[in-house]
């Protein structure tokens, strides 16, 4: 009997111990998981601090990716439209076209690469009188310069009207462009032959007004079409009661300015999103021209790399078009120091379904060699708009 007490005495302090021993490895394993919770908590409120600007951009609006970048939808807060809207009634397009806008962008006029221009090109202009009605005929080109890879081109002209706004085109150049037609394309010829002919109504008291703009180029299936050079002959000086033949040796091509637009800009490091105001534009409107609508699309373009473009709602133009809507970019920090916008403004017919075409583009460009004075003032004035005029050419 002894021997059994003393047995289950034994047992007792064995499971007494094996308790003892169980209860500290819970509680090491409890401390253990509290540490693992507190730094899974620390490190959750380390990215809640961290990320809060993208939460912040995020539910303002949904955003899509492209090329690395992101860009937000239109900003629809009525807040910041009345905001803008006041911004755009203290800046007023002056009463002179001199003080349309604050500098001419000569970047603008001067994007495409210069190239050796050479070459002529030989049409003819006939002004009928009895039925008011101008002829444009593309005859030929002759020793056009031809590629350095394939050392041939393939050439086609894009003929358009251009009408001046006033009588005195040097003190008010604002044009606009009446018609516009594409010869066919010939190919693999530096001299073609087209003989294409282009007709449409003109009154004769505004004959003197008009500038025929021929621009040749090479076409490009997969790229941008090639610049070969341009023929301009204002119609003022010219005796049309016949058909005339001209040939005229080709020149670098210049931008004609067809109107303006007021934009702003604002940028936001802390969230780091960058806002394009489209609050108006101005253009030349022509009496005999239809009903139109306008609307702006916005690029963005960093390091060569264009993101997707957003556009604002169609208006219906007006001499001066009121659209008074924000477009907001997310746009991380180390880009926006190297990026350019480009600002294409449309027209359209509502009547007809494709009846889209450009009437000019607006560069505010942004690299390590230069700055647009716009651009500077948005970078010095960091989270408020800043409002500009800016020339449209084309």
């Amino acid at each position: 009997m002894v021997f059994f007490t003393t047995l289950i005495l034994s047992f007792g302090e064995i499971q007494l111990l094996l308790s003892e021993k169980v209860e500290y490895s819970i509680l090491g394993i409890s401390a253990v998981l509290f540490l693992i919770a507190l730094c899974l908590l620390i490190w959750q409120i380390y990215r809640y601090c961290t990320r809060f600007p993208v939460l912040q951009r995020a539910a303002d609006g949904p955003s899509a990716k492209s090329g690395g970048f992101q860009y937000a939808t239109q900003t629809r807060d009525s807040k910041m439209e009345v905001h803008y809207e006041e911004l755009s009634h203290r800046v007023s397009p002056g009463t002179s076209c001199t003080n349309l806008g604050s500098s001419l962008d000569l970047d603008s006029m001067a994007d495409l690469e210069e190239e050796h221009i050479q070459g002529s090109l030989r049409f003819s202009l006939f002004y009928d009188q009895l039925q008011s009605r101008l002829v444009v005929t593309v005859l030929d080109a002759q020793d056009l310069a031809v590629r350095d890879f394939s050392h041939s081109v393939d050439p086609f002209v894009w003929v358009r009207l251009m009408w001046a706004a006033r009588e005195d085109a040097e003190q008010c150049p604002l044009h606009s462009v009446l018609d516009e037609w594409q010869t066919r394309l010939v190919k693999k010829s530096s001299c073609p032959v087209f003989g294409d002919q282009f007709s449409c109504s003109l009154a004769e008291e505004e004959v003197s007004r008009v500038t025929v703009r021929f621009e040749v180029r090479d076409f490009d299936k997969y790229s941008r079409h090639g610049i070969l050079g341009e023929a301009r002959v204002p119609l003022n000086s010219l005796k049309m009661s016949y058909p005339l033949e001209l040939r005229q040796d080709l020149q670098v091509p210049k931008k004609d300015m067809v109107g303006e637009a007021l934009l702003s800009l604002k940028y936001l490091p802390t969230s780091q999103r960058l806002e394009v105001g489209v609050l108006k534009i101005r253009t030349v409107c022509h009496s005999n021209k239809t009903e139109r609508a306008l609307y702006a699309r916005i690029s963005i373009i960093c390091n060569q790399c264009k993101l997707r473009h957003q556009r604002t709602t169609q208006k219906m133009c007006w001499e001066v078009t009121v659209f008074n809507e924000v477009l907001t970019f997310l746009l991380p920090d180390q880009h926006i120091r190297e990026c350019s916008i480009i600002v294409s403004v449309f027209e359209l017919q509502p009547s007809k379904k494709s009846s889209k075409r450009l009437i000019g583009n607006i560069h505010l460009k942004k690299d390590k060699t230069s700055e647009n004075p716009h651009w500077e003032l948005m970078m010095q004035s960091l989270r408020q708009p800043i409002a500009e005029w800016h020339f449209i050419f084309i």
